[in-house]
């Protein structure tokens, strides 16, 4: 009866090895075939590499408890005491957590990719890196900001870099003493005469508003996203160098101040 219990307990020590040994291999190979097939379906490096780790550890756990289970071993109160331990964590690293969740998301539906000018989580630069708690960025004055994850997907998104062309919107103002249409053709040469501004969709130039010191005209062309800052920058100068030797006034805020002496 001993010896029979003895070659029991040697069969269960074999067959838990083998579990244990083929299983862990299994989830090796397993790994990289969820590598594969992810990055063959175009789904980012990162994210794929990420998955297959979590593939990887949950399998590897499986295996374990399996293995445990054929030598005898009560697994339930094992699993139970993992699940409370996770749930203990996972209280302890609420914040850590929704970061990891939101980098997911970021790197899933991919509202931004590295390299675009975008605007999200109070901060706005050059996307440099995107991890799974974190994205970093390059401001236009070249500092970095690393910004958590969930704080961008909690909020708005703008990405200046998703289209090829943007509209410049712009606002001169005139005095009311001064020729509306000399300035509109004014307004129009300048425009027509930048080879960066784009015929279609065709410019915009048009009164706005008769404001209280001022007959405001907007000026939207578009141009390539490029474009976008120079043509804004020129354009604003070229304006007020034109209107200065067309002699047409800019108004600008005055104030006058009388002086009463008391004997």
């Amino acid at each position: 009866m001993e010896h029979f219990s003895f070659m029991a307990f040697i069969i269960n020590v074999i067959v838990a090895a083998v579990i244990l040994f083929g299983g862990l291999w299994l989830a090796k190979q397993i790994r990289g075939l969820v590598v594969d097939l992810l990055e063959k379906r175009g789904v980012d490096p990162l994210l794929a590499t990420f998955s297959s780790n979590i593939a990887h550890v949950l399998l590897a756990a499986f295996v374990i408890i399996a293995a445990l289970g054929q030598l005898g071993i009560q697994t339930t109160s094992l699993i139970a005491v993992i699940g409370a331990a996770g749930l203990a964590v996972g209280l302890a690293l609420q914040g850590s957590l929704a970061n990891f969740a939101s980098g997911i998301m970021i790197i899933a539906l991919r509202p931004f990719k590295v390299g675009d000018f975008v605007e999200a989580g109070g901060t706005s630069g050059i996307v440099e890196t995107i991890q799974i708690f974190s994205t970093q960025f390059r401001t236009p004055d070249n500092k970095t900001i690393i910004v958590p994850n969930a704080t961008i997907t909690d909020g708005t998104i703008t990405n200046y870099s998703t289209k090829a062309t943007r509209r410049v919107d712009m606002v001169f103002g005139i005095s009311y003493n001064d020729n509306i249409k000399m300035a509109r053709e004014i307004l129009q040469d300048l425009v027509e005469s930048d080879e960066r501004i784009l015929k279609d969709p065709e410019p915009v130039i048009a009164v706005s508003a008769l404001a209280d010191s001022s007959v405001n005209f907007v000026v939207r062309p578009w141009v390539k996203s490029d474009d976008y800052w120079p043509v804004l920058f020129d354009m604003t100068e070229a304006v007020k160098l034109r209107f200065d030797k067309e002699g047409i006034s800019i108004p600008f805020p005055q104030r006058d101040v009388h002086l009463h002496q008391v004997a």
